[in-house]
């Protein structure tokens, strides 16, 4: 057996010695569950070929400008809606937080990690989302972790559009809800769902993204509205992508539509608007406080530190107070989009800051990120799984920091990207 353990530990590192690990020959070896590890080169060749678009490290950013490599380029493609990652005011918050309550909370919600700070943007966020209560997340992804695995239970059944980000998807996978999936904006598809499943036991529950995040189409909620009610289905949305962007006051997609009070529960993150990390679902107290005593993404998770908290207080209160940055960002988003359209491209008739440029095969869009990347454009492609077969895309969006000068620098070099590669009209 000695001289066993030398052999093994003689192997290369991560692989096992198959052999070695089936003392018995009547045993079956079992498979090594790094081989797909090991196969997986897709990555390194795309690096060889210089058209691997992910992971690229920004060294400093200001505005809409990045500088990546040693080279400034303008960023599109962030989720810095309204622009206020670099503002000062969030990073002296921030700052000033840090001193007070140290850099981490070293404990979950559940036990010692609950700050006086966690505790007021609740409230804060309660008044500016007209919410009973809210509670808040480590991150946006364990939101929807928390909010579908608490709620689903064995019988529940959940209806998805199929284009919904892939939290809300883990969230389902995690909880013991039986999940169907509806055609994208389809109403119709979903009340034939609802009707084959009329007469079954269990709850229902209608998840869908506010904002979907490749295509920029907005959810059609006065119609899940109406369905949820006519089906005793309750109603979640998820409003990454709206909050700090649709309605009058940035109070998301229900304000937009006019329908605050007839969504059961808004989650939403502070990666975007609110240039922070962390997340949120607002909703009727007694669901909140279920979710707070029941949600194991929540419980068994350290709490948010103190420099995350403050600067999305900070930012929650530019939000509210000054609603010129939401008009810059709509004015740029206008620009951006009567450019891109102008050139005979499909941005998949996208309301919102999200302006897709479809491209089509995956190959051919990947060249077409290289081509822009050339430019001075840094963005990335959405390639499969992240989008249809097919349909690959190149998705772009502009802040309330880009100037016009930077967003008509986007235009050109679409312009010369799609004559070049023959995709534009």
């Amino acid at each position: 057996m000695r001289n066993r353990k030398v052999a093994l530990g003689m192997q290369r590192p991560g692989r096992l010695d198959r052999a070695a690990s089936v003392p018995d020959a009547r045993r079956t070896p079992a498979e090594d569950v790094f081989e797909k590890a090991y196969g997986f080169t897709r990555a390194d060749e795309a690096k060889a070929a210089g058209v691997y678009p992910y992971f690229r490290a920004i060294a400093e950013q200001h505005g809409g400008a990045v500088t990546v490599e040693g080279r400034e380029m303008i960023i599109t493609g962030s989720n810095d809606y309204l622009g206020l990652t670099q503002d000062a005011r969030l990073k002296e918050a921030a700052r000033a937080s840090l001193d007070k309550y140290g850099t981490s909370c070293t404990g979950s919600r559940f036990l010692t990690g609950t700050l006086s700070l966690h505790e007021e943007l609740e409230r804060r966020l309660e008044d500016f989302l007209k919410a009973e209560a809210v509670l808040t997340f480590s991150a946006g992804f364990l939101g929807a972790l928390a909010v579908l695995s608490a709620l689903a239970g064995r019988q529940d059944i959940l209806y998805f559009d199929r284009e919904n980000h892939a939290c809300l998807y883990d969230g389902a996978r995690l909880s013991f809800g039986t999940l169907r999936k509806y055609r994208h904006n389809d109403l119709s598809s979903l009340r034939h769902l609802l009707e084959r499943d009329a007469g079954r036991p269990g709850g229902r529950m209608i998840v869908t993204d506010g904002v979907f995040s490749m295509s920029g189409h907005i959810a059609d909620l006065p119609g899940l509205v109406d369905l949820a009610r006519e089906y005793g289905a309750r109603l979640v949305v998820d409003d990454a992508h709206a909050t700090g962007v649709l309605g009058e006051h940035g109070r998301g997609t229900a304000e937009h539509f006019g329908l605050e009070g007839e969504v059961d529960l808004v989650i939403g993150t502070f990666s975007k608007s609110f240039a922070s990390l962390g997340g949120f679902v607002a909703g009727p107290r007694a669901v909140i406080d279920y979710i707070k005593h029941h949600a194991r993404p929540f419980i068994f998770t350290a709490a948010l530190p103190a420099p995350q908290v403050a600067t999305a207080l900070k930012a929650l209160e530019v939000m509210s107070t000054e609603p010129r940055h939401r008009k810059k960002l709509w004015q740029n988003v206008e620009r951006l989009r009567r450019g891109i359209n102008g050139l005979g491209f499909d941005t998949l008739g996208s309301e919102t800051p999200i302006v897709p440029v479809l491209v089509g095969p995956d190959e051919l869009t990947v060249l077409f990120w290289r081509a822009l990347w050339e430019e001075g454009i840094f963005t990335t492609p959405a390639l499969p799984p992240g989008v249809p077969s097919g349909r690959s895309l190149i998705r772009t969006s502009v802040n309330a920091d880009h100037t016009p000068e930077q967003i008509d620098r986007i235009v050109e070099a679409f312009a010369k990207t799609g004559e070049r590669l023959g995709t534009s009209e």
